[in-house]
C-alpha cells in the first residue's frame, strides 16, 4: 500500500501526523472543505489531499468525512483546557434556593473558553442542537467581545438562551456533537458561553420581523417551552396570539417542574413577561379538553396543541394510595411556594415535632433528573432524601452532574433497588419494603433478587418515575406521540458532516449522539405538518417527554409552518399574500416532466410561487412548506396484465405523513390507458388526510393537442384552488 507523506516535515513536538492513503484517495475534497485549520489542500498533479502537520489539532475532523477511509491521524487531540466550573453548594443548605451552577465570572474567562472553538466550516455541534443554534456564530462574537452580536446571532434559532443554557443536557447535545467531543477530547463549554451572553446582556424581547401573519388569529394550549417557541415566533410575524393555560400560573415545567437553585424564577419568568408585552393574550386558570378544540378552531384560524406530559406514571405497588404518598409535581410544586416564601412545609412540621422525630424520611421513587430535584429540594426543607432505582449505576440515565450534585447536599442515592410495597403507620404512609436488583447489560431488565426484602421507616414517599400525556388528548391525535427515529439510509449531509461517525463518545456518557439528533430531526421535521385541519402539535404532546429546547425548537417550526401556509377558518376573508404551490413530479422518458413544466409556468402567470421538483427530492420539509401540492407520474405496466403509478411513485407514496386537510392535485401521464393509476393515488393522498382537489389523465393526443383533458383545463382547476 502506498502512502503519501504531509507536504511539511515541520513536526510539532508530540503533535499530530496525518497520513493520506493515496490508493484510496479519490479527491473528492470532503476532507478538505470541512478541515477547521486548513490543514489539508489538494495537489493538482495527482488529485490526492495533502496535509500539513503543523496546522493540524488532531480534531479528526478529516477522518470521520472521508468517505474512503482514506486518511488516518496519529498523535494527540489539541483541544486545550475546558474551563471547569464547579457548583457552589451553600454552607447551610436548609432554605437556600440560591443558584448552585456558576457561569463564567469575566469576560476575559469566557473569551478563554471561546477560543477552543475551531469554528468548524460544517458545525456538527448545530447539528446536535435540537434548535440548530449557530454554534460557531455566536462564540465568535464572545471572542470578539461582542455580546450584542452574539444575541442576534442566537435570536436566529432560540427564544430562551438564559433557560436553555441552565437546564439543557448539553453532554448528549451540543457539546457530545462539538468535534472535539466526537475526537475523544473535551468540547467546548458551549452552554455556559450561551449563559454568559444571556447573563451578561439583556436577552432581547421578541421583534415584528414581518407582517406575512397579519390578521391571523392563532390559539396555543400550554404555555411551557412549546408554546412560548410558538407564541414568539407568531408575534414576530405580526399574528394575533392567544395561549390558554390550565395553571394559574405560565411556564408549564420552568414554572413547576424546575427548582429555584436550578432555574431562578427571574430567568423562568422572563420569556413571559416579555410576551405580554408584545401582545401575546395569556389566558390563565383555562383548561382545553380534546371535546373543545372544534370550539377553537370556530374562533381561531389555527390551533397549536403544546400542552405538556403533565400526567406521571402510576406507582403500581400495595400502598400507593396511603396518606403522604404524592407525585413529583405535587412535591415540587409545593416545596417551590414553600422556599420562595421562606417556610417550612406544614406537613414536614407536624412530623418533626413528634415526640423523639428527628427529620422527616422523604423517599424518592427513581433516580433521573425530576427525582435529584425533589431530593435536593426535600433536603432545603430540612428532611432527610433518599432515591432510589431499580436500575444499576452504570446504566441510570441520570446526569453525572446532577448525582453528584445531589450526593454533595446530603442526598443518599441507591440504585439497583427497588420498591415492593408501602406500609401504614398511624394512618399515614410509615414503612417501605424494598428489595435489590441485578442489571448486567443497558438493554437489560433488571431482576428483582428474591427474598423478604428490607423494611425503612419513612415519612413521605415521592414517586419521580416520569410522566405521560393525557390519554384524552392522545385518543384525538392518532399516531402520536412520534418516536424518534430515522428509517433507512441518513441524509447525505448528515453523512457528510462527520457527526455518526464517533457512534458514541466518552464525554457524550456513551450516548449516540448522532442517531439522537436525527432522530430529533424527523421530528422536527414532521412537527410542521398539521395533524388535524388547521392543528398542529408540539413538544410533550407530539413526542412525549421531551427536553426544553426540543420542545422550544418544535413550537417555533411549527409556527413558520402556520406563517407559511397562512390558515384560514370558514368565513374569514382570504389569506394575503401569494399561496406556495409544490409540483412534484416522477418522469422516466421526459413527458411527465415537460407536462409539470408546463403546468408551473401557467400557475406563475397567476398569483402563486411555485416549486417544481423530482419526486424523490420532495420530504416532510417540502410538503409542509405549500399550501398546494400537485404531484404527476407516468403510468407504468401492460394494459393487459395492469397498470397503476410508476413504482417510484408507489414507494414515495407508502411512505407519505400526515397531511390533515392539505389540498392535492394529481395527474398522469400515459400511452395506451391510465386504468386505475389516479384512483390509486387518490386513495393513498386520503389515506393520508390530504383533500384531493383536482385530477387529470393525459394521454400523448390529449398532450398533442388542446382538448376538455388538456393542460389548460386542469391549471384552470389548480388557479381557482389559488
Amino acid at each position: 500500500m502506498t502512502l503519501t507523506e504531509p507536504v511539511s516535515t515541520l513536526r510539532r513536538p508530540q503533535g499530530c501526523h496525518v497520513t493520506v492513503l493515496t490508493d484510496r484517495c479519490a479527491g473528492c475534497q470532503e476532507c478538505i472543505i470541512r478541515c477547521p485549520t486548513e490543514a489539508l489542500h489538494l495537489d493538482p498533479t495527482t488529485w490526492v489531499a495533502v496535509a500539513n502537520d503543523v496546522a493540524c489539532t488532531g480534531c479528526r475532523q478529516c477522518v470521520r468525512t472521508c468517505p474512503f477511509s482514506a486518511i488516518l491521524v496519529e498523535g494527540p487531540v489539541l483541544a486545550g483546557s475546558r474551563a471547569v466550573l464547579e457548583p457552589t453548594h451553600p454552607s447551610v443548605l436548609q432554605g437556600d434556593i440560591a443558584e448552585t451552577r456558576p457561569g463564567f465570572a469575566t469576560l476575559a474567562d469566557a473569551q478563554a473558553e471561546a477560543s477552543r472553538c475551531l469554528s468548524c466550516p460544517d458545525p456538527t455541534c448545530m447539528r446536535g442542537c435540537p434548535a440548530h443554534n449557530d454554534i460557531p456564530g455566536f462564540i465568535s462574537a464572545v471572542a470578539a467581545g461582542d455580546l450584542g452580536q452574539a444575541h442576534e446571532v442566537l435570536r436566529r434559532t432560540t427564544v430562551m438562551p438564559d433557560v436553555c443554557a441552565r437546564v439543557c443536557d448539553q453532554a448528549v447535545q451540543c457539546e457530545g456533537a462539538c468535534t472535539w467531543s466526537l475526537a475523544g477530547g473535551a468540547a467546548v463549554s458551549i452552554g455556559a458561553l450561551e449563559r454568559f451572553v444571556a447573563d451578561h446582556a439583556p436577552v432581547p424581547p421578541p421583534r415584528v420581523v414581518s407582517d406575512e401573519a397579519e390578521g391571523l388569529s392563532v390559539a396555543i394550549v400550554g404555555s411551557g417551552p412549546a408554546g412560548i417557541g410558538a407564541a414568539s415566533e407568531l408575534v414576530s410575524h405580526g399574528a394575533n396570539v392567544t395561549v390558554y393555560e390550565a395553571d394559574e400560573a405560565p411556564g408549564g415545567l420552568l414554572h413547576w417542574g424546575i427548582p429555584a437553585f436550578t432555574l431562578p424564577a427571574e430567568v423562568s419568568g422572563r420569556p413571559w413577561r416579555q410576551l405580554q408585552e408584545a401582545g401575546v393574550e395569556l389566558r390563565l386558570g383555562s383548561k382545553v379538553s380534546p371535546s373543545g378544540l372544534d370550539q377553537l378552531l370556530a374562533r381561531h384560524d389555527a390551533l397549536v396543541l403544546a400542552h405538556g406530559a403533565g400526567l406521571p406514571l402510576r406507582l403500581p405497588v400495595p400502598g400507593a394510595d396511603l396518606p403522604g404518598v404524592e407525585d413529583a409535581t405535587s412535591f415540587l410544586n409545593r416545596a417551590r411556594a414553600a422556599l420562595a416564601a421562606g417556610r417550612e412545609l406544614p406537613d414536614f412540621s407536624e412530623l418533626a415535632g413528634r415526640p423523639g422525630a428527628g427529620a422527616p424520611v422523604v423517599l424518592v421513587l427513581g433516580a433521573g433528573n425530576t427525582a435529584m430535584d425533589v431530593a435536593r429540594s426535600a433536603r432545603r426543607l430540612g428532611a432527610k432524601a433518599v432515591c432510589i432505582d431499580w436500575l444499576d449505576r452504570r446504566f441510570a440515565p441520570v446526569r453525572p452532574d446532577e448525582l453528584q450534585e445531589a450526593e454533595t447536599e446530603g442526598v443518599e442515592v441507591r440504585f439497583a433497588t427497588t420498591l415492593r410495597s408501602l406500609e401504614e403507620v398511624g394512618g399515614r404512609v410509615g414503612r417501605a419494603v424494598l428489595s435489590h436488583t441485578v442489571q448486567r447489560r443497558a438493554a437489560e431488565r433488571p431482576e428483582i433478587v428474591k427474598g423478604p426484602g428490607e423494611v425503612e421507616a419513612v415519612d413521605v414517599v415521592v414517586a419521580a418515575m416520569g410522566y405521560r400525556t393525557d390519554p384524552e388528548f392522545a385518543a384525538a391525535l392518532p399516531g402520536t406521540p412520534l418516536r424518534r427515529e430515522t428509517k433507512g439510509v441518513a441524509d447525505r449531509r448528515w453523512q457528510a458532516s462527520g457527526i455518526l461517525a464517533n457512534p458514541a463518545p466518552a464525554f457524550a456518557r456513551r450516548r449516540p449522539v448522532g442517531q439522537l439528533s436525527l432522530g430529533r430531526e424527523a421530528v422536527l421535521l414532521a412537527s410542521a405538518l398539521p395533524f388535524r385541519d388547521r392543528t398542529w402539535v408540539a413538544g410533550d404532546a407530539l413526542v412525549g417527554p421531551s427536553t426544553v429546547v426540543e420542545a422550544m425548537a418544535q413550537g417555533r417550526q411549527v409556527a413558520r409552518a402556520i406563517v407559511r401556509t397562512r390558515p384560514r377558518r370558514p368565513g374569514s376573508p382570504p389569506a394575503r399574500g401569494r399561496q406556495r404551490v409544490l409540483v412534484a413530479y416522477e418522469s422516466r422518458g421526459g413527458h411527465t416532466e415537460r407536462l409539470a413544466q408546463a403546468i408551473s409556468r401557467e400557475l406563475l402567470d397567476g398569483a402563486s410561487d411555485v416549486v417544481t421538483l423530482p419526486l424523490d427530492r420532495v420530504g416532510v420539509a417540502e410538503l409542509a412548506d405549500c399550501n398546494l401540492l400537485v404531484v404527476g407520474t407516468w403510468v407504468e405496466g401492460f394494459v393487459v396484465a395492469g397498470v397503476g403509478p410508476a413504482k417510484a411513485t408507489r414507494k414515495w407514496l407508502d411512505h407519505l405523513p400526515q397531511m390533515a386537510g392539505k389540498p392535492v392535485a394529481i395527474f398522469c401521464t400515459y400511452s395506451v390507458s391510465p386504468k386505475g393509476t389516479l384512483a390509486a393515488m387518490r386513495r393513498s393522498f386520503e389515506a393520508k388526510g390530504a383533500v384531493v382537489v383536482a385530477h387529470a389523465g393525459f394521454g400523448s393526443r390529449e398532450l398533442a393537442a388542446a382538448g376538455p383533458l388538456g393542460p389548460a383545463s386542469f391549471v384552470h382547476q389548480l388557479m381557482e384552488q389559488c
